[in-house]
């Protein structure tokens, strides 16, 4: 039964850690980039035309 605890106190400790570490991340602006990935299958083409461009 102590092996349970163990294990539970183990794993709140973990995920207290990794939710720290998530709170630090946005607080530096990590997930702050909102432009690009609406805009990124736009651009996608026009990469591609250019490729085969400059292989001609």
């Amino acid at each position: 039964m102590s092996v349970i605890y163990l294990l539970l106190s183990l794993s709140i400790l973990v995920a207290i850690i990794f939710f720290i570490a998530f709170i630090v991340s946005v607080k530096k602006g990590q997930y702050d980039d909102s432009y690009t990935p609406s805009v990124r299958m736009l651009f996608d083409d026009e990469l591609v035309k250019e490729e085969t461009k400059t292989n001609n």
